[in-house]
This record gives structure tokens, sequence and C-alpha cells, in this order.
């Protein structure tokens, strides 16, 4: 049996529609769109058109999936595609006006690059990304996988029903865009929590037994999910997140001091995938387990093959139109001393790199096994500009090996079925695999927000069910459990602690909180026998266009199970 390589990249960004454009808000979607999810289409597109197989697993999350299938998604998009256009267009006449022949030149390229990618959008993809990647799934070519709906912190979240909310809303939301059900699921964060007698980390709640999420993915059919390495065979968590962000380094800093890294376990591999149980009751769903070699080759910008000098630098802009004119240089260059990029100089880059890689692959798994490497998916195109030409030529170069193929997740599963239940402690795959990045003292008060919604929605639900379940309040209800599910998201938490979009993550997590609060205020009233002011009314249908994805929630999911 040749040995596997499965590589997972997860696609997720929080919701945005309707909630600013720049510098946050729908650009964001824009830029990954544009720099990421078409980028990988095309990518997959050239290795089918040349007869080159390959197949993986990509994660893309239930909010990301509402996005990108939102009517006002598309006309938006295409408006920003062509502003990138007419941008490019006047640095280049700017350039030549000035005698910058290379800038001039490498605006072309951005013309260039930005007229195909509208073009692929158009023609290619009739303007739905979605369906560009369930046509790839369905062919075969790779596996989709879904999330928890808004991608919340899974371990963190106040109560079993709250989790149960984000998974099942997931699977559901999958469901609507793929007409299949998932198999596997990304853990956001790669964060796991085991059963256990609970305490929340902040605030007065009392303590009290959890199910492990683990308990909660099977109930709700799932097969596989990924964590990380250290949690399987200890040893020091090797942050992805560290190297980009001076901020987090300084918090980390207060933690480092404390955190003692678990004695590395020799009798377990992440060259297999393990079913895991934190109650002495075997769960369906399989643990693959990244492996921490070849993640630090993709994931470090600072000496991995991202840092490479000859790349294009994501800091660097030019503005008017944002487009980039610079590589990399020097990992430790300033700005003002960045030299102008040259295309020439990537594609032997490209191939050096991929075959390494592969190199270090083939190695790794030379006595069988299934190597899980997953990454975040806007790690490239986005932060790594040739990122998708890279991963095609990976693609490329196994081909040509043998002893290696790409498999996808449930593939992996079939061809190596778990054979050990084994138990794994609580953690993620941030720097010392716990929790600090999400849970720290800048974000403290916003669990304490968020376990507050979480009862009172629960509270309401039980209100809801033992009246009859009223039809007149179903639908401010589920307009409740969205922005609640918004709330929880953990964009927030990582926006605020990296400092990258601190305000704009502090302003968004109180707007949802509020909202919800008014919902809930309103919705008790009509439970009283009371009722509703026009204000009231008014502000839920603002909302209701405002927010407004998984259309379909089910109330039921807050309920308390007997």
């Amino acid at each position: 049996m040749s040995g596997k390589l499965h590589i997972v990249l997860h696609s997720h960004l929080p919701y945005v529609m309707g909630h600013g454009t720049w510098p946050h808000g729908t650009d964001w979607l824009f830029e990954a769109s544009a720099e990421t999810y078409i980028p990988l289409l095309i990518a997959f597109k050239g290795l089918e058109q040349r007869g080159i197989p390959f197949r993986m697993s990509i994660g893309l999350t239930p909010i990301l999936c509402e996005q990108l299938s939102n009517r006002h998604f598309t006309g938006s998009f295409e408006a920003y595609l062509e502003q990138k256009i007419i941008d490019a267009r006047q640095n280049r006449e700017v350039f030549f006006a000035t005698g910058e022949r290379e800038l001039c030149a490498l605006a072309e390229m951005w013309e260039r690059e930005y007229f195909k990618i509208k073009e692929f959008f158009d023609r290619e993809l009739k303007k739905d990304i979605i369906g560009g990647f369930k046509a790839l799934q369905d062919d075969g070519r790779i596996e989709i996988i879904t999330c928890a709906a808004t991608h919340g912190y899974l371990p963190l979240l106040g109560s079993d029903e709250a989790v149960r909310a984000q998974i099942f809303t997931g699977v559901k939301s999958y469901e609507n865009h793929f007409g299949r059900r998932p198999r596997g699921i990304w853990m956001p964060e790669c964060a796991y929590r085991p059963a256990y007698n609970w305490k929340p980390p902040v605030g007065e709640g009392a303590a009290f037994d959890r199910h492990g999420v683990e308990e909660i993915l099977d109930e709700a059919g799932i097969e596989w999910t990924v964590a990380d390495s250290h949690l399987l065979v200890g040893g020091e968590s090797q942050g992805v997140y560290i190297d980009r962000f001076e901020s987090l380094r300084a918090l980390w800093s207060r933690f480092a001091e404390s955190y003692v890294p678990p004695k590395l376990d020799s009798e377990r591999t992440t060259l297999r995938p393990y079913i895991v149980s934190s109650t002495g009751r075997p769960a369906g769903t399989a643990f693959f387990f990244r492996d921490p070699e070849t993640g630090l080759q993709v994931w470090s910008a600072e000496w991995g093959y991202p840092g490479n000098p000859a790349y294009l630098d994501f800091h660097k802009k030019h503005f008017p139109g944002g487009h980039r004119y610079w590589r990399i240089t020097d990992a430790k260059a300033d700005l003002a001393d960045k030299k102008i990029y040259n295309p020439e100089w990537i594609e032997r880059a490209l191939d050096e790199q991929a075959t390494h890689f592969v190199s270090i692959v083939k190695k790794r798994i030379e006595g069988g096994g299934v190597l899980t490497a997953p990454f975040d998916a806007e790690l490239f195109g986005h932060w790594w500009w040739e990122g998708p030409r890279w991963l095609a030529k990976v693609a490329e170069k196994i081909a040509e090996t043998q002893g290696i193929e790409m498999t996808s997740g449930s593939t992996a599963l079939e061809e190596f079925p778990p054979e050990e239940v084994i138990n794994i402690p609580e953690g993620s795959w941030g720097q010392g695999g716990f929790h600090y990045i999400w849970l720290n003292e800048w974000t403290e008060w916003t669990w304490k927000h968020i376990y507050k919604a979480e009862a009172r929605m629960t509270s309401l639900v039980q209100r809801w069910i033992e009246t009859g379940r009223p039809p007149e309040i179903a639908e401010p209800m589920k307009q409740a459990g969205r922005e609640l599910l918004l709330l929880e998201s953990s964009d927030w938490q990582f926006l605020i602690s990296t400092w990258s979009a601190r305000d704009y993550a502090e302003t968004r997590l109180t707007f949802h909180y509020n909202a919800f609060n008014k919902l809930a205020e309103a919705i008790e009233r009509i439970l009283d026998g009371g009722s509703t002011s026009t204000e009231e009314r008014t502000r839920y249908r603002l909302l209701a266009e405002q927010d407004c994805p998984f259309q379909d929630i089910d109330l039921e999911l807050w309920a308390r199970k007997k």
C-alpha cells in the first residue's frame, strides 16, 4: 500500500455581509475570494486539464458558504474586481509617465490577473464559487468538510446545547449547499475538549458535567476530524499564527513561563487515525493528527516556504488600489527596503520547494500510513500569493513519484481504519496548545457576554416549547438564534488578541450581544402575554435583512436534552 498525503485546507471568514466594507468588512470576503478561493479553483482546473490526479480535503465553513451564496455577494464582488482592474490600469499609466518600467510591467500583470479572475468567475464558475467546489467534490477530486456554524470556539462555549447548535447547524447548512451529508468536520482552531466536570473560566457559574466534543460530533454523524499532534504524542505545540502576529508573541510571553510541554509518547504516531473517547464509551468519530514537520515547512513565514525572498511581500501595498509591487527581500527588512518583485524568479523557487516538500513527505511515510497536513486555505494566495501554484506543483510532483499518493479524509479512513481507542487532553493548535489566544485578559469580557446570552437562549427555547411553540414568535426566535451564533464566532477573540482589527471585533461582538438581548426582551414580553412596539418590529425586520444566514435554523437544538 502506498503512503498517503492528506492535505486539509480550512477556508473561513467571519460574517461581514452588511457590516462594513473597508478597511474591515466585505472587502475581506472579496479579497479571500479573489486571492484564495478562485485561484485555488483555477489551479485545480489546470490540473484537471493536464490529466494530473489530485485529491485532498477542503473545509468551507458554513458561515463562509452562507456569505458566498448571499444574493448581495455577486454584484458587489464583480464591482470589486472591476475596481481592481481600473486601479492597476491607473497605476500603469502613472508608472509609465514617470519612467518606472519595472513597476509598469507589474501593473500590467495585475490588470491581466484580475481580468483572468473576473473571467473565470463569470464564465467557468457561472458566478458561483460554491458550485465550483461542489463540482470538484461531485467528480471525486476533493472532499468538502463542514465546521461549526460560525466557527465558535467549541471548548469554551458555555453549554452542550451551544456546542450542539454550532455543530448541527453546520451540518444542515452543508446539506443545503452540497446536497449530501458531510463526513468530516474541522473543529475551529483544531480545538478539542474532553468530557469532565467543567466550570466556566469567567464569571461565577457553578461546575457541571459536560459531554466531550467527540460525543456531540458522533451524535451529528461526523466520521472524522483533525486535531493537533501535541494532543496525541505530547511535546511542545508549535502555534500556527505566532510567526505572523507580534501581539501574539507578546501575549505568549506571559504564558510561556508556566507552560510545561507534555511528555512525548513514542508509542503513538500521527500517521494513522484514532478513535477518541473521553468517557470510556467508544464514539464513532475518528481523529487525524497534524504532522508537525511538514506543517512548519508551509506555515512558518520566517523560515518556511512562504518566506522565500523572491515571493511577493504581503504587507507593502501601493495606494491607490492596494496592489503589491515588492518582494519579501528579507523577512526582517523594513517596508522601505523591499525590492521590486520579479515574476521570472518564481517558477524555479516553486519547483524547488515542491520537490523538497514531496521528498519530506515520502521520507515520513516510507513505511506506509497517512500524513495529515492541515492549513488555513487563506495562506494560499492571500498571505502567500504564489501558494496555489505551489500546491499544484506538489500535485504534479506526487503524480510523478512512486510510493506516494494524495488522498481525502474519508478515503484515508477507509484505507487506514482506526485500530485504537484513546483519550487526549484539552487543547488547540495555538502556541502552547491551549486557549490563551481566545481567552486572556483582553477577551474575558467577551465570554461573560456569550455565557449570559447562551443561558438566556436556552431558557427562551424551553419557554417556547412549554407554551406549545407559538408560531408567531418562531421567526424572531430564529433571529435571536442567528445573533447568538454570530456572537459566538471565535474570530472576535482572535482579532482582539492579534490587534489586527480589534476595534471592529469589539464593535461586532457588542452589536450581536445587544441585538440578541433586544430580541430576547421582546420575545419574553410576548410569552408573558404582552405585545411589541413598532420600533421593536422595525428593528427585527432590519436585523432579519442584515444578519440572514441559516434560514432554516432549528430552535430545538438549544433545548435541554432529557
